[in-house]
């Protein structure tokens, strides 16, 4: 969603348009593949994910190389994750449900929005920092997941402030906690995991901006002052602050030494998971 809307933009500041093409599959990699092999001419970009770095620690082969085939042009946006529960859990808050797996080990289960997802990974992250083993029940995605601990088939689930706000708002799940160092607008009410009691399981989903590699430094210098200012507009900035996301405008320096720095986070976490593709 946060593509499209930048895409609309975009379009009305190059006077062309642009087209939304959905590559889904293989835990992203058919979109960003695609991408790879796409001519480096300024016309074909791809709006990633951090599966972008979490695949070359999950996967033997891939068709893509992170750093070599993409030239990054911007951060989008940043999205932290919230660890939310089903209504009908007995926990009030985050140390609670931590005190509950515990006194029930092997009882609580989570959904799984796919094996190697950001989601996925920030859970394991938070279950290596209380020593808590949840049982992962894998769906198609965070929707899917949500809808099935709404009807009480998991009991916790992490996912992204715009698909979960509408039920939280609504008493059909509680959220315990942010995984960041600061709270949310959109939820001014959950505090932060470190506010919860749980220290360093901060969790961000981004989004950004790539070229095939190749393609000419004006080409990149341009995309990325377009889509910048794009996002330094008010209006998109504050649908961003509703769906509980930010902007997050970086220069291609700055978002390639970021891409880099996320596929030496993600790696060890692969690793201590045992996690394999399905």
């Amino acid at each position: 969603v946060t593509g499209r809307l930048a895409g609309q933009k975009l379009s009305e500041a190059l006077g062309q348009p642009v087209v939304i093409d959905n590559r889904p599959g293989g835990g992203g990699n058919i979109g960003i593949e695609s991408a790879a092999k796409a001519a480096p001419d300024g016309y074909t970009l791809l709006v990633s994910a951090p599966s972008l770095t979490i695949s070359p620690s999950l996967y033997s082969k891939l068709g893509y190389d992170p750093v070599k085939d993409f030239a990054p042009i911007t951060l989008l946006a940043e999205i932290a994750n919230l660890i939310t529960i089903r209504q009908a859990l007995p926990a009030g808050n985050l140390k609670e449900v931590v005190d509950y797996a515990r006194a029930n080990p092997g009882k609580l289960n989570f959904g799984n929005s796919g094996i190697g997802t950001s989601t996925h990974l920030a859970t394991v992250l938070f279950m290596s920092k209380t020593n808590l083993n949840l049982v992962s029940v894998v769906y198609k995605g965070a929707s899917q997941a949500l809808v099935a601990m709404i009807g009480n088939e998991v009991d916790l689930v992490v996912i992204g402030p715009p698909a979960a706000l509408p039920h939280i708002q609504a008493g059909r799940v509680k959220a315990l906690a942010v995984m960041r160092n600061t709270r949310l607008a959109s939820l001014p009410q959950v505090p932060t995991t470190q506010e919860a009691g749980v220290s360093n399981v901060e969790a961000i989903t981004w989004y950004g901006v790539f070229l095939p590699t190749g393609a000419a430094p004006a080409i990149v210098g341009k995309l990325n002052s377009e889509i910048v200012r794009v996002l330094n507009l008010p209006d998109f900035k504050a649908w961003l602050a509703e769906q509980g996301a930010e902007a997050a405008p970086t220069t291609p320096d700055e978002f390639a030494t970021f891409i880099k720095a996320e596929i030496a986070r993600y790696a060890p976490l692969v690793k201590k998971s045992g996690m394999k593709p399905d």
